[in-house]
């Protein structure tokens, strides 16, 4: 259990006010304590760490230097805003963080006054962030509107949409850049410090404001100034051009740990209208030694022992992630026409080692799930075989692209899906819900869903020599255990298998759940079939299982509306079969975070829930229960 060390300066301040009512003097030592207090709750309870410990000087600059709740704060992703709860209110939550009925790991406008805007996904706060700094402008509050977004969320391209239309509202807008990977710039310093406050003081835009009211009559000296002060800034720092182009006023990069300098160059900035994008460098995992050397291990941790760090330990089955990953090193030897595709999660999509074996044919794109697709049908377009890894979440952002650009053109684009079905602390923003639903509308495409981890493997194989659009989606995590054969045999498309003959009533399950409806069917002397495919259905099984049975259940870690036991309704319709069918899945609300065995139990997808389920339709329609 975790020791927390004494922290008789933060204990003073639980909202922004109690924060602003310190001594610029004070900030560095509340720092040190804050920082301190998010390792050790982080490390009792798990969670994101490196990302966090980043950005303590940043979140206690900015409650300082602004009137927060009123001004608004929007953290991209949002998975670095520990800090942020803790300094408005809910140190207390950090015992329940991202566990049921806790606090969320993310921000959340239900949680608190202070969230203004619920995050998770990349890319959103500039476009969320101009939103209300128009929306003040038109209500006449004079209220400050801040997007915090880290170079990472930079790739998306909706981040590049936000800010080339930024300029045309006409909004005052500040856009802080968290570099914490020095991915775009390396200029820091005392001298680097000193040009930002200077560039982001009042003397220094007053005169350039004043400049432009003077050179405005002669346009051809004036359009001059400007580009020379361009020249300027993109001479001492090549960023700078970018983003000026784009109609914001550049100022950094400034060294993100330094509290001194970040109050002084926030409370110009503050000052100043119009778009305003403030460079800062950061370290990921800054003040824990461990964090700082390796931020991935500790990007998203489990408890451990900050004294002693993350030690890990051997895991006694093979995830799915994992399975994929090997199964991709082996066809990739097999087939040099293999390319594999991640947008900027090669370590969560079990990338790392086919990274390292084929780094040629090892595209990480960023944070960029659209650019992915249509790159991937690029490639497929001129003869190769691309492999998208991407969590079911993430491919929603890339819906478009998946019709247009792939499925539309029936290019042979394989699909490994993760994180399907519930996912856990990361709650409803990173749940895989839907990916059945929007899938299996789709014309040419194949999906498939295992039930173990050998058929995950047999199905990654039938997708990859499929000729058009195929996916595998797979749950977080491992399966039941079973053994793996590494050859690259294929499922026939379309064919389901009988794995529990019974009598009455029959259970269609589709992927993980084959494990409770298999316990379940057992307990009723039912059938249970082992769909494997949800588009195409076995339609010849599905209706033989119809006409000898009095009661038909389709099961699957899905939303029910327009899943795959909305697929057996329509076979059935279409067939004019008036068997009775009951429907289980996701219920049609937002499932919020805690343990994935908990919360399948709550929406009744484990044994007892089915079982509950199928002897309460059975009972309502006065059918035997062949077990008794």
């Amino acid at each position: 259990m975790t020791t927390f060390t004494p922290t008789p300066l933060l204990d003073t301040v639980n909202w922004p006010h109690q924060l602003r009512a310190l001594g610029r003097e004070q900030l560095t030592d509340l720092t040190k304590e804050l920082r301190q207090f998010v390792l050790e709750s982080v490390a009792s309870t798990g969670g994101h760490l490196s990302s966090n410990l980043g950005t303590i000087e940043l979140t206690v600059a900015l409650h300082w230097v602004f009137n927060t709740p009123d001004d608004r704060l929007i953290f991209d992703v949002g998975h670095q805003t520990y800090a942020h709860k803790i300094l408005t209110g809910r140190r207390e939550g950090m015992k329940q963080l991202r566990i049921k009925g806790g606090m969320s790991g993310f921000p959340k406008r239900s949680e608190s006054e202070y969230d203004a805007f619920g995050t998770a996904h990349s890319s959103t706060s500039i476009s969320a962030a101009l939103g209300m700094a128009t929306a003040f402008k038109q209500l006449g509050l004079s209220r400050k509107v801040v997007a915090v977004i880290g170079d990472g969320a930079l790739t998306g391209g909706m981040a590049f949409e936000a800010m080339n239309n930024a300029r045309n509202t006409g909004s005052d807008l500040i856009v802080i850049l968290n570099d914490n990977e020095m991915s775009i710039s390396r200029p820091v310093g005392a001298l680097s410090n000193y040009l930002a406050r200077i560039m982001s003081g009042r003397v220094y835009n007053s005169v350039r404001k004043q400049s432009e009211k003077v050179l405005g009559v002669a346009p051809p000296i004036l359009e001059m100034a400007k580009r020379w002060e361009e020249h300027f800034k993109g001479f001492m720092n090549p960023p700078a051009t970018l983003f000026e182009e784009f109609g914001f006023n550049y100022i950094g990069p400034i060294d993100g740990h330094n509290l001194d300098t970040l109050v002084s160059t926030l409370t110009n900035v503050k000052r100043l209208s119009g778009p305003q994008f403030l460079h800062i460098i950061t370290k990921k995992g800054k003040g824990y030694e461990p964090a700082e050397l390796d931020p991935i291990l500790y990007h998203g941790v489990t408890p451990f022992d900050p004294a002693v760090g993350i030690t890990q330990q051997p895991s006694t089955k093979l995830s799915y992630t994992q399975i994929f990953g090997e199964w991709l090193c082996d066809m990739a030897e097999h087939d040099s026409r293999l390319v594999g595709i991640t947008p900027a999660m090669c370590e969560g999509s079990g990338l790392v080692e086919f990274s390292k074996q084929y780094p040629e044919r090892y595209f990480d794109v960023g944070i960029a799930e659209q650019h992915a697709l249509t790159f991937a049908a690029g490639l497929a377009a001129e003869g190769l075989k691309p492999i998208v890894a991407i969590y079911s979440t993430f491919l929603q952002r890339a819906y478009d692209q998946l019709i247009h650009d792939i499925a539309l053109q029936n290019l042979p684009v394989t699909f490994a899906i993760d994180r399907a079905g519930l996912v856990g602390a990361d709650g409803a923003t990173h749940c895989g819900s839907f990916d059945l639903t929007y899938l299996r509308c789709l014309p040419n495409m194949v999906v498939m869903a295992p039930a173990d981890e050998n058929e995950c493997r047999k199905m990654l194989t039938t997708a990859y020599y499929h000729q058009g659009p195929a996916a595998v989606r797979y749950p977080r995590g491992s399966g039941p255990g079973e053994k793996i054969v590494k050859d690259f045999e294929t499922l026939e498309i379309g064919r389901a298998e009988i794995r529990r003959q019974g009598k009455y009533v029959v259970i269609l399950a589709f992927g993980s759940v084959l494990g409770p409806a298999l316990q379940a069917g057992q307990e009723l002397n039912a059938t249970v079939v082992n769909m494997r495919f949800i588009k195409p259905l076995d339609e010849s099984l599905i209706l033989a299982m119809a006409l000898n049975h009095q009661l038909l259940v389709t099961v699957e870690e899905n939303v029910i509306q327009g899943g795959a036991g909305s697929a057996i309704a329509e076979v059935l319709a279409t067939h004019a079969l008036a068997i009775p069918l009951l429907q289980l899945g996701l219920p049609d609300k937002w499932i919020d975070q805690g343990d994935p065995k908990l919360l399948l139990q709550e929406v009744g997808l484990d044994a007892k829930g089915l079982l509950n389920a199928i002897e309460a339709r059975l009972s309502s329609l006065q059918l035997r229960r062949s077990g008794t």
